[in-house]
């Protein structure tokens, strides 16, 4: 009989799914915050169901000599390290839809708590004043909401604002004429275009790259005068002391956050700011949304211990048993070469074609299309945000059309996968094929033939094809201390565009792409992380 240990609070209705699927329950919902004990005994356990509390470290799973699925309750998993768990074969699976409704209802109430300052009222009037006056308030309806973000729970941010007679504007790069039209929303294809209209302004995006600071102190600077901003996502999006300044002015009305860039939030600069309404990160603190979450988390555990089925896996796809073995190099090699498009792929997505050639056609695709539309999203979408599970949905939500066909064999390789990506302004490809090591290459980028095998950390060019490019390339990156373990090349034609795909032991700064990209050759530099 499998065990599963429980170290944060759920609730007895998820204790009863794993014991009447058969599965035995240690339940210590205080564990997660005894790290010390917690390792003592998880070598004991199969399974660990956890929330936020419990923090699953490299060093935790290195004792984990047992465990097969680590499960979270929610959608964050930033107390979890993923990369150790897939080292060690640990399924890990979160709970991606069971909270959506209730962060949005948060962001509505926030939205009306700083449009009114209902908290600052409050005080003043259990304080033994009566100051009416100084609490004067704004309406909502009539007033333009800008969503940056505008997925699964922007939209439902969306449909609560247009029935308080709201107008929607929204910024995502996912969202396409269509979804936005359906939801009766404007779609703006610019941050700032949207910061300079909307009187109030929410942030419904992951924290990646890409949207680290999105509301710089710059942007802060070109909203609105007078606007609000309202941040129920993640903390680090938002330059908190750039806010706090323009509150201080007069250039922001209010703010209301949920989330800090540094949490607990014991001290931060909006503390001292006027209007601010802070809540210590309460957007799925409901007890329906911690009773959906829960109940879902133990239903995937016991059906993967139970029946070795996948659901919600953040770094497993789902597959039956019998399917896996077979399954297993072509899934990765698909993750593997959405990631690649995902990565370099700055516009946004209108479509996706994949191109099942020779005896991969044969297979079962669907696992083959999620692991490839996964790794294309998670770039975008951010660490958690998306799974082979709900990346279908993502994909159909944000508009982007997926198609698949099988092809016979043709050209040197029997058998392998094309990506192909449209967005706006360009079409690109991809291709992989799985040598017979049983490992994954990259076998032709935008229509040139390469060869490389997909590593850690890896430096994508494109250049122009002149003489000593090679040496120059080599040189800068050994002045920048950067360790060369493989280099691919391949061309057009001579004198034309040509590409390069190189293998690093380490992860390459922004500032040192930066030095690569002033080479005179390059046209374009990215580092990739697969």
């Amino acid at each position: 009989m499998p065990k599963v240990l429980i170290s944060d609070a759920l609730s007895d209705a998820a204790v009863q799914i794993f014991k009447d699927a058969g599965v035995e329950v240690d339940f210590q919902p205080k564990l997660g915050k005894d790290p010390e004990k917690l390792a003592e005994i998880i070598g004991n356990y199969d399974g660990l169901a956890i929330r936020s509390a419990t923090k699953v470290t490299a060093d935790l799973i290195a004792k984990a000599t047992n465990l097969k699925v680590i499960g979270r309750a929610g959608i964050g998993v930033d107390n979890v390290d993923i990369p150790a768990a897939s080292a060690k074969g640990i399924v890990v699976m979160n709970t991606p839809f069971g909270n959506s409704i209730t962060t949005a209802e948060h962001a509505i109430a926030m939205m009306f708590a700083v449009a009114r300052q209902i908290p600052a009222a409050d005080a003043s009037t259990r304080a033994g004043k009566w100051e009416k006056s100084k609490f004067m308030g704004v309406e909502i309806t009539g007033k333009t909401l800008g969503l940056i973000g505008a997925g699964n729970i922007g939209s439902v941010v969306a449909a609560r604002a247009i029935g308080l007679r709201m107008k929607v504007i929204a910024y995502d790069p996912f969202l396409s004429a269509e979804r936005a039209q359906s939801l009766g929303i404007e779609r703006i294809e610019d941050v700032e275009d949207l910061l300079a209209r909307a009187d109030f302004v929410t942030l419904h995006v992951p924290k990646t790259d890409k949207t680290a600071n999105i509301i710089s102190a710059e942007r802060v600077g070109k909203m609105k005068k007078g606007a609000r901003l309202i941040n129920c996502a993640r903390g680090g999006l938002v330059d908190e002391a750039a806010v706090a300044e323009a509150l201080k002015s007069g250039h922001l009305a209010g703010a209301a956050f949920d989330v800090f860039s540094v949490e607990p939030a014991v001290e931060n600069p909006l503390f001292d700011a006027p209007n601010v309404v802070c809540t210590p990160h309460l957007g799925a603190s409901t007890s329906e949304a911690q009773e959906n979450v829960a109940l879902q988390v133990a239903e995937q555990m016991s059906d993967y211990l139970m029946n070795g089925a996948v659901s919600n896996a953040l770094n497993a796809p789902s597959v039956t048993a019998e399917e896996a073995p077979v399954l297993k190099p072509w899934v990765t090699l698909a993750e593997t070469l959405g990631s690649f498009a995902g990565q370099v792929t700055e516009d946004p997505i209108e479509e996706i074609e994949i191109e099942y050639v020779g005896e991969v056609g044969d297979l079962n695709l669907k696992p083959l299309t999620a692991a490839l539309s996964a790794g294309l999203l998670r770039p975008l979408v951010g660490e958690g945000g998306v799974n082979m599970v709900s990346a279908p949905f993502v994909a159909r939500e944000r508009g982007i059309h997926v198609t698949e066909s099988r092809k016979d064999s043709q050209g040197a390789f029997g058998s392998y996968i094309r990506l192909i990506v449209t967005t706006e302004t360009m079409t690109r490809s991809v291709a992989g094929t799985i040598y017979s090591d049983g490992k994954p290459r990259f076998i032709q980028i935008k229509g040139i033939n390469l060869e490389a095998e997909p590593m850690r950390h890896m430096l994508y060019t494109t250049n122009t094809d002149e003489p000593g490019y090679i040496g120059a390339l080599g040189t800068k990156l050994g002045a920048l201390g950067v360790n060369i373990a493989t280099f691919a090349l391949g061309r057009a034609e001579k004198s034309g565009e040509a590409l390069a795909l190189i293998g690093v032991d380490e992860g390459i700064a922004e500032e040192a792409l930066t030095e690569i990209a002033s080479l005179p050759q390059i046209r374009h530099a990215k580092a990739l992380a697969f």
